[in-house]
């Protein structure tokens, strides 16, 4: 078979061998992050890291959950080629569940306050007394239920794979018979799935990351949360799309005016994030009450008022890496339309994204004097392991999703026009 035909629209993808070698790669991850737990006192570490590596995924995940439904609800024509990346993606969901498992089994079994002090009511708060005589928890208790956080992650996994497999199987079954009805029952998924989404990763967000440090008060959570998930599922769908057209599945459909309607998103989310993340930096700098500025305080200084490594990480992440960067890049054309271009900045968001994440999760980790432990150790080789093992195994399941449905939605209503999508 030549390779025209064998990369034609309405053929299936080959299978790539890489499934297999991602496999390898995930198992490996896992494995070397495991292996921080062989050194003493590390345990805490390794699940911090661990949960880094599995929430930033997730949150990838739910961004491509995102698009595929806002896609459907809009009747969107031009990102019809792309969505069939987005629904391969979502096979990843069932597996990144599993990877959650063992957060959930060493909280429930080992020691409560491994990962987050508020489930153990004996955990001694740093100049604060013990959990359970703190009023903050006392006030927050009929949320922070351990109960309450293992039945919430429960659901919140059974709605993204409940939705996501409403939502392949219509796509897929359309490429069979053409029926429109497909088309009308993901309309109505996403109808109601949009919201659905929006709750349970507001309240994932919350749950997994935010309550690392139950003190703190933000209302803008959720909607940082969503910003991170959006853009980095645009980032990881771009690298998705300049491989295809590199193995050749996607020359001839892929084009420029693709290229540049997925920068202005990835340029939209950025300004997005910026006004989200530094509305929220500045109302509490503002206000200046307690409750609110040792979120930040303990991300700057430390106890004796000296810079921690924290600081130069927010400024990075905060100023630079998160907005300056790719709003600048992105607001010339040449760099959302040149491939090697736009690569870059797909490259350069996922791992801002991760940076962003440690700087939320990791400074939980404090030592004797209440100071967050620095980023620059030997803990954080755990988080990059597990940031590895668990992207090993989201692109084994990507990869073996992938030969499962034609390359693109042939018979989706709005594919000729996504073919044809000009500027």
């Amino acid at each position: 078979m030549s390779n025209s035909a064998k990369n034609a629209p309405g053929s299936f993808p080959a299978s790539s061998p890489g499934a297999n070698r991602a496999l390898a790669v995930g198992i490996v991850g896992i494995v070397a992050t495991a292996g921080g737990l062989l050194l003493p006192n590390n345990t805490h570490a390794v699940a911090h890291s661990w949960l880094v590596g599995v929430t930033f995924w997730v949150a990838i995940t739910i961004g491509m959950l995102l698009m595929t439904m806002i896609h459907h609800i809009f009747d969107a024509s031009w990102s019809t080629v792309i969505r069939r990346q987005w629904e391969h993606g979502l096979a990843a969901f069932p597996w990144l569940a599993v990877l959650f498992l063992p957060l959930v089994l060493a909280t429930w079994f080992g020691p409560r306050d491994l990962i987050w002090p508020w489930m153990n009511p004996e955990h001694v708060l740093h100049g604060h007394g013990t959990v359970a005589n703190d009023i903050l928890y006392v006030k927050k208790s009929s949320f922070l239920s351990i109960n309450m956080f293992m039945g919430a992650t429960a659901i919140f996994f059974t709605v993204w794979i409940w939705l996501s497999a409403r939502l392949r199987k219509a796509s897929f079954t359309q490429d069979s018979d053409g029926d429109l009805k497909w088309t009308r029952m993901n309309r109505v998924t996403a109808a109601f799935g949009i919201p659905l989404a929006a709750l349970s990763l507001t309240f994932a967000a919350i749950y997994w990351i935010k309550s690392l440090e139950y003190h703190w008060f933000s209302t803008m959570y959720g909607v940082w949360f969503f910003a991170n998930c959006v853009r980095g599922a645009l980032a990881i769908s771009v690298l998705i799309m300049l491989w295809l057209y590199v193995r050749g599945d996607y020359k001839g459909i892929l084009n420029t005016n693709h290229l540049h309607s997925i920068g202005q998103l990835m340029l939209a989310f950025t300004v997005f994030w910026a006004y989200v993340t530094f509305s929220q930096y500045f109302l509490i700098w503002n206000a200046n009450v307690p409750e609110e500025t040792f979120w930040y305080n303990l991300r700057e200084i430390n106890a004796d008022g000296s810079p921690n490594q924290w600081k130069y990480v927010g400024i990075f992440v905060l100023v630079f890496g998160h907005f300056l960067v790719p709003f600048l890049y992105l607001l010339s054309y040449k760099h959302k339309i040149v491939h090697s271009k736009i690569k870059f900045i797909a490259i350069w968001m996922p791992c801002v994204i991760f940076f962003d994440l440690c700087y939320n999760i990791l400074p939980a980790l404090k030592n004797e004097h209440g100071d967050a432990l620095p980023l620059v150790s030997v803990n954080f080789i755990w988080t990059i392991t597990a940031v590895i093992g668990v992207g090993g195994i989201w692109l084994y399941a990507y990869l073996k999703s992938l030969p499962t449905a034609k390359l693109i939605p042939i018979r989706d209503p709005r594919i000729n026009e996504s073919l044809l999508h000009h500027e």
